[in-house]
């Protein structure tokens, strides 16, 4: 968690959500960015939506007078940005970690993350860029999450599961270990996955089964 002022990217929920953890934490929020033009020259409790994700005039600070943080959970919007910060201002999205989170000492978490009230991480869990880990979601210890996985509220990914990259996976899902869940699959709220997921396919069920497109 940075101790820097932060301009946060997403004036949505998620957008509120991170100025909660934030401000929870006694981090300064310099402004929002959002393309939303309706919502430009408006304010979220008192923090400016100051203008669109490329400005600028606004982007020229990130790196030397304050960090950012991307609250968009469209994933390629979400990826994007990552890729815009990195390579127009040589920096990475700082964390936004809830001080109601219980993240251990030994886990491996990496950059943009944001883990809500009651997210739990545990001993030598590994935690990817850009994931987003929702209120009093579990990821056990020795599991692993991808980059810009998304765990809903409330779900269990259970000790030594895998879940590679951009996997979406809906309020309270279990995911059992030892558990393989592909790149891009989607996991559907209250699901129980016991078997390991292919590559993009979309499930759902106790037990989850995929479902047909």
């Amino acid at each position: 968690m940075t101790t820097n002022p932060v301009i946060i990217f997403g004036a949505g929920g998620l957008g509120k959500a991170a100025l909660e953890i934030f401000q929870s934490n006694d981090v300064l929020i310099y402004g929002f960015l959002d393309d939303k033009e309706a919502l430009h020259n408006t304010q979220l409790n008192d923090v400016s939506i100051m203008g669109r994700t490329d400005d600028h005039g606004f982007l020229k600070y990130i790196g030397h007078k304050c960090d950012a943080f991307v609250a968009i959970s469209d994933r390629k919007v979400r990826k994007s940005l990552f890729k815009m910060l990195n390579e127009r201002r040589k920096v990475m999205p700082v964390n936004a970690i809830h001080p109601k989170a219980m993240i251990s000492g030994n886990a491996y978490i990496s950059y943009g993350i944001l883990a809500n009230a009651g997210a739990v991480v545990g001993s030598f869990a590994k935690v990817g860029i850009g994931c987003i880990i929702h209120s009093h979601a579990v990821v056990d210890y020795e599991a692993t999450l991808g980059e810009f996985v998304q765990v809903g509220a409330g779900s269990i990914i259970s000790a030594g599961a895998t879940v590679e990259d951009e996997v979406f996976i809906g309020a309270g899902a279990v995911i059992a270990g030892p558990v393989k869940v592909g790149k891009g699959a989607r996991i559907g709220a209250g699901s129980v996955v016991i078997g390991h997921v292919e590559e993009g396919q979309t499930v759902f069920g106790n037990p989850a089964k995929p479902i047909e497109s």
